[in-house]
C-alpha cells in the first residue's frame, strides 16, 4: 500500500513539474535579429568613434578620409570631418530622417540626403545612420551555410523612401547575431552595392566588426573601406545635436 502511495505521489510531483516547467524560447522574429545585429554592428548607448573611409578605383591612387563621429540614441548624429584638409570643418548632422551639411564659408545649413555619397561608395547614411532596425521592415528568407556556419538571409525593405537604401538582402550569423555581409538595391531594383562585415574586434566592450568593405558591382576594382576605432561609450548632451551648437564646434 505504502509503494503505491508513494509511486502515485512520484507520478503526481513530475506530472506538475511537467505542466509548469518552462517553455523553450520562441524563435526570434525577422525584426528581433535585425535588432540583435544592430547591437552586434554598434552599441545601443550614446557613443563616440573614429572613423576612417579609403576609397579606391582600378589603377588609381586611393583617397582617404578622417571623421569624428558622435552618436545619441538610433537618431542623432554629429559627423566631424578631420581630413582632408580641403573638408576639414565641414560637419554633418543628422537628427531623425532629416540631414544637414555646415560648412565653414556658409553661413546657414544645407540640407542633404542620406542617399548622397560621402565618398567614394560611401554614402551619408552609412556613417549617419548605424541601425536597420528602426528604417526598414524585416522578413526571413532562408538559411544558408557559410564556412560551416548556419546564417539567416533576410530581406529589409525601407519604411519610407528617405532612408539611405530602398531594399537590403543582409546575411547575419544564427548563433551570435553577427552581420556577415548585405547587398544594397534602388528603388529602381538596381543593385548599388555590396557589403562585407569584417575584422571583429573589441569595440566599446564587445566583438564588433571594425571594418566594412563595399564594393561597386559594375565597375570592377572600385570599393571604399570604412574602418571604426576608439570606439567609446558616453553619455552626451542632448545640446550638442542642435543647429545652433554646429556653430560652436571646435576643430
Amino acid at each position: 500500500m505504502m509503494m503505491k502511495i508513494t509511486s502515485f505521489m512520484t507520478g503526481a510531483v513530475l506530472g506538475f513539474g511537467l505542466l509548469c516547467s518552462p517553455a523553450q524560447s520562441a524563435p526570434l522574429s525577422a525584426d528581433e535579429i535585425v535588432s540583435r545585429a544592430d547591437e552586434i554592428r554598434s552599441p545601443q548607448l550614446d557613443y563616440t568613434v573614429d572613423v576612417k573611409v579609403t576609397s579606391s578605383k582600378a589603377d588609381k591612387s586611393a583617397n582617404t578620409a578622417n571623421y569624428e563621429v558622435l552618436i545619441k540614441g538610433k537618431d542623432k548624429t554629429i559627423i566631424k570631418t578631420l581630413s582632408p584638409q580641403l573638408d576639414r570643418g565641414r560637419t554633418l548632422l543628422m537628427l531623425g530622417r532629416d540631414l544637414w551639411a555646415f560648412l565653414p564659408d556658409v553661413s546657414k545649413p544645407i540640407r542633404i540626403s542620406l542617399q548622397q555619397r560621402l565618398i567614394g561608395e560611401v554614402a551619408n547614411g552609412d556613417i549617419a545612420r548605424a541601425n536597420f532596425s528602426g528604417d526598414y521592415s524585416a522578413s526571413l528568407l532562408k538559411t544558408e551555410q557559410i564556412g560551416g556556419k548556419k546564417h539567416f538571409v533576410l530581406e529589409l525593405k525601407a519604411k519610407s523612401d528617405e532612408v539611405t537604401y530602398d531594399r537590403v538582402i543582409y546575411w547575419v550569423r544564427a548563433d551570435n547575431y553577427a552581420p556577415h555581409k548585405a547587398e544594397f538595391y534602388a528603388i529602381s531594383g538596381r543593385l548599388i552595392k555590396t557589403c562585407s562585415y569584417e575584422s571583429y574586434k573589441e569595440l566599446a566592450g564587445k566583438k564588433r566588426p571594425s571594418r566594412l568593405v563595399l564594393n561597386d558591382p559594375i565597375v570592377k576594382g572600385q570599393l571604399s573601406t570604412i574602418e571604426y576605432s576608439n570606439m567609446k561609450v558616453e553619455e552626451l548632451p542632448g545640446k550638442l545635436f542642435t543647429k545652433d551648437y554646429m556653430k560652436k564646434i571646435k576643430y
